[in-house]
């Protein structure tokens, strides 16, 4: 009796306010925008834009093409234009109340409906999950996501004879490829898999079905493990990480607003907004937080660099959630740089804010954070370690986390760098051209997978130029690096420290990565890499660079007549080897200029290494990859002990021709002991002496560590020219 009353009172709200509009907004609300349309300049010209372009389109011809063309060709770009003309000319249809936007959506709708029954499979589909409209499902779940919402919004319009012929003929087909021919994938933890719940839920809102809504709630067997509940409690760590990684978050969290958003309006019961703790909330912070100060997502696993947070899906994901969590000072400061502004609640809100806050120097407030992985919050993680503000602020990222599902790249303990807005230490993201027909279609490329997500493109440690499992993805997903410790509440001296024991059979890694900043201004990294094996291997530490090489503390041999490929796979082929320098016995340094900065890497060198300059573009005669530097340390031993201290100095002005503090401080690096248990390294810096003792087993807070004749508490212990920076 008690599920019957359950399922009842989840039922009760559609039908009781099957009124339409429901899924972008209500009747109510479309009201309150139009009533304030010109009370708020951002709100007037987002209207005005939309308006603009959407009345230059719906004059010409209806244009329902049979598909045929990848991303980036003829019918792949109508079709997605359609439905996003479909959805701006409902919204605009509700504002205006101009019957010729509603007209023009209907038969559009019909031209699908006559199309969609007979589409086969899409002639370019290169997957386990093709499209019909377009060549990946995935596109056509992105159709009916906003077809939907255009139905919904201009539904009270519509014939009942061409409802029916809408429903039946435009949505069923699709609606049922994706559910049925496609139902692993529909049930699939994956952005793929929200997007594919997000379009069959918001369509059965839009057309009062039922079935539709609770397969996209629960899953095709509506038994909970799949659906878009599952999509929130898998994808997203407790506080809010998304495990495909920030590029990923940045897709997919239009899907989860714009679902949760419509379930707010027809199924209020589900509080879906405060499910799991409002974890929607802390994904769009998450998410924001995991962006440079231009706004550009950081590159972890797949991802293109040139995504910033004006995108549409942050538009709208910043609109919905001002309305639904709250005015929030960091998502106006966003706002104020997208310059627009979604037409719902939350869009008017934000523009009447923005009359008030009109003379307030907005920021979004970026700050020393630390996220989860995994379900749990228990399958490694990430911290991003900031020190300063603004222009000057440096962001060190530390990558712990689990693979990351199939856009997950093989880099464990992997760390980017990025300073006064510039990267600094990179990662090369992934190698496609989204929208470029002639580029493989706008697909990824095969150099994504073959270099891109191989180890070798991050800045961490590559044994036998072998990637991390193997480049194995099953094997991959089934670990992640664990954080051992962190101490992030003084700026000035952060720590993280994270181990990886899987990714080799018998080879254990620990990182420990310190940002300091001291009484001086400088700013360091100390990055303490320890790697232990029973048998010899070849370890490659490379740091990846964007910069000019200024300066090198060693001769090396230039390959300046002829270049190889640095190795024959693992991503290596397609590095040249520019350079090699062979290094006994001393602390190695080289210098680079990256904008109007200079950055030195100084590396110990116990005995011996090889030293080599790399970059990328060997074996890549279409010239699909970024001809990019790097910098590798190579050593040969069992176990093995990198330091390697990371310098922000000086200044470079080109206008004024003036250079200042050009050369690293660093002078040399010491290691007094190194063992299982601790490590000791004295760095000197302007003839001072930076000494830091870690505890290389035990980790607990309060425990009490004596070595080199240092006692301290902790895991670490840091001090500069004899006084304690703990």
């Amino acid at each position: 009796m008690r599920l019957l009353r359950t399922i009842c009172l989840l039922v009760l709200p559609v039908s009781a306010l099957a009124q339409h509009p429901l899924t972008f907004f209500t009747r109510a609300e479309a009201t309150s925008i139009k009533n304030d349309l010109a009370r708020y300049p951002l709100l007037t010209s987002s209207f005005k834009a939309m308006k603009q372009e959407t009345d230059a389109m719906i004059v010409k011809e209806i244009s329902v093409p049979f598909p045929k063309d990848p991303a980036g060709g003829f019918t792949h770009d109508r079709h997605k234009s359609n439905y996003m003309l479909m959805f701006n000319s409902g919204v605009l249809y509700n504002l205006t109340g101009d019957v010729k936007y509603a007209n023009w959506v209907r038969k559009m709708l019909l031209k699908y409906a006559a199309l969609n029954p007979a589409l086969p499979k899409h002639p370019q589909a290169t997957s386990s999950s093709p499209g019909r409209l377009f060549w990946q499902a995935l596109n056509d779940a992105n159709w009916l996501v906003y077809t939907g919402m255009a139905y919904d919004l201009i539904y009270n319009t519509i014939p009942a004879t061409d409802k029916k012929t809408i429903e039946e003929g435009a949505f069923k087909p699709e609606v049922d490829f994706l559910t049925k021919d496609l139902k692993t994938w529909f049930n699939l933890i994956h952005n793929h898999g929200v997007w594919a719940c997000a379009g069959v839920g918001i369509v059965g809102i839009a057309t009062n079905n039922k079935d539709y809504v609770d397969m996209a709630l629960y899953g095709t067997d509506k038994n909970g493990k799949g659906g878009f509940l599952s999509q929130m409690e898998n994808l997203f760590s407790p506080d809010g990480y998304y495990t495909e990684g920030p590029y990923y978050v940045r897709y997919a969290i239009l899907p989860y607003y714009l679902f949760a958003n419509a379930l707010n309006h027809a199924r209020p019961g589900l509080k879906i907004f405060q499910h799991r703790d409002r974890v929607l909330q802390k994904a769009l912070v998450a998410g924001l937080q995991q962006t440079n100060i231009d706004g550009r997502f950081f590159p972890l696993n797949d991802a293109l660099k040139e995504k910033d947070y004006t995108s549409n899906e942050l538009v709208t994901a910043i609109g919905i959630a001002w309305d639904v969590y709250g005015q929030d000072r960091g998502w106006l400061a966003v706002a104020k740089r997208q310059n627009r502004v979604i037409l719902n609640k939350g869009g008017a809100s934000i523009a009447a804010a923005m009359v008030r806050e009109k003379s307030a120097n907005l920021t979004f407030p970026y700050k020393t954070v630390e996220y989860g992985d995994g379900a749990n919050g228990r399958e490694g993680g990430v911290s991003l370690l900031r020190n300063g503000a603004n222009e000057d602020l440096t962001s060190l990222i530390y990558k712990y986390t689990s693979h990351g599902l199939s856009h997950g790249h093989f880099d464990k303990l992997n760390i980017n760098l990025f300073d006064k807005g510039n990267e600094v230490l990179t990662d090369y993201g992934s190698v496609r051209f989204v929208g470029i027909e002639q580029k493989y279609g706008g697909r990824y490329l095969s150099e994504n997978d073959a270099y891109a997500a191989q180890t070798i493109a991050h800045n961490t440690l590559v044994v036998d130029e072998t990637s991390h499992f193997g480049g194995n993805e099953k094997r991959g997903e089934r670990y992640h690096s664990d954080k051992v410790y962190s101490s992030i509440a003084n700026p000035a001296l952060q720590v993280v420290i994270a181990k990886e024991e899987n990714a080799y059979d018998n080879v254990k890694m620990l990182r420990s990565v310190y940002m300091l900043q001291l009484a001086s201004g400088r700013k360091f990294i100390v990055d303490i890499f320890n790697v232990n094996s029973p048998e010899t291997h070849q370890y490659d530490l490379p740091f990846h660079y964007e910069g000019q090489l200024i300066h090198t503390s060693f001769r090396y041999e230039p390959y300046t007549n002829q270049q190889r490929p640095l190795g024959n796979k693992n991503g290596y082929q397609f590095l040249w080897k520019e350079a090699e320098a062979r290094v006994f016995d001393t602390t190695v340094q080289f210098t680079f200029l990256n904008n109007r900065s200079y950055y030195s890497i100084s590396s110990w060198v116990p005995d011996s290494a090889t030293l080599i300059f790399a970059r990328t573009g060997a074996n890549d005669p279409q010239f699909n990859l970024r001809h990019e530097p790097a910098f590798i340390l190579r050593k040969r031993a069992a176990s093995n002990l990198f330091i390697n201290v990371i310098e922000i100095h000086g200044k470079y002005d080109p206008v004024m021709e003036f250079s200042m503090n050009a050369y690293p401080s660093v002078q040399r690096i010491e290691v007094s002991q190194n063992d299982k248990e601790y490590t000791i390294a004295t760095i000197m810096i302007d003839g001072k002496r930076l000494m830091i003792t870690q505890s290389n087993s035990v980790f607990e807070k309060d425990r009490v560590h004596s070595a080199g004749g240092v006692q301290w508490n902790g895991p670490f212990n840091v001090t500069f020219d004899g006084k304690n920076l703990n």
